[in-house]
């Protein structure tokens, strides 16, 4: 895979869900898995960083220090923010942002979420790969990776793994012709 390719990176519960219906990720906390479960790996290959505005907030709410300092990282948003020195908030539409940030990132850009703009992602084709980890808990309700009304997409299905009780599931989008 490319380094300056589209990846999200993302866990998920075994019933669909990457968040509690108000965001949360708490049922993540307690999870076996093994050391950091590859995040360290994969971090080091991300060099830029896009997410949701709700995804920002959880972020936020969840820590003391910004988690993805030092990488360029857009937060989408319609409402208007001033950027901090850690984000830039941006209106741009997501074909020229993403376009850009290929051009320009040393190394993966990784889409962090969540699943609205998990599926404006997929309406537009602009995820090149799926970095899937599936925790084993079901958790009843909440946001769904893939909401009401993602497109069909194809993928392939590339490389498999586990991290303790994590499974691990890596996928590249199919492409006409390409392959």
């Amino acid at each position: 895979m490319k380094k300056n390719n589209v990846v999200l990176y993302i866990a998920m519960s075994l019933d669909g869900y990457i968040a509690r219906p108000d965001g949360a990720v708490d049922w993540l906390d307690d999870v076996e898995g093994e050391g950091d479960n590859g995040y360290g790996e994969f971090y080091s290959q991300v060099g830029s960083v896009i997410m949701g505005r709700k995804t920002y907030e959880e972020v936020l709410r969840l820590t003391d220090e910004f988690p993805y300092a030092g990488k360029n990282c857009y937060v989408l948003s319609r409402q208007t923010k001033e950027s901090s020195p850690h984000v830039t908030f941006t209106e741009e539409d997501l074909e020229s942002l993403v376009s850009r940030l290929k051009k320009e990132s040393e190394g993966y850009v990784w889409l962090v979420g969540g699943g609205q703009l998990v599926k404006q992602f997929l309406e537009k084709q602009l995820i090149d790969e799926i970095q899937l980890y599936i925790i084993p808990k079901l958790i009843g309700e909440g946001i769904p990776l893939f909401p009401d009304g993602t497109p069909p997409a194809d993928f392939e299905l590339t490389s498999t793994g586990s991290y303790g009780q994590i499974a691990s599931l890596t996928y590249k989008i199919k492409t006409n012709g390409a392959g």
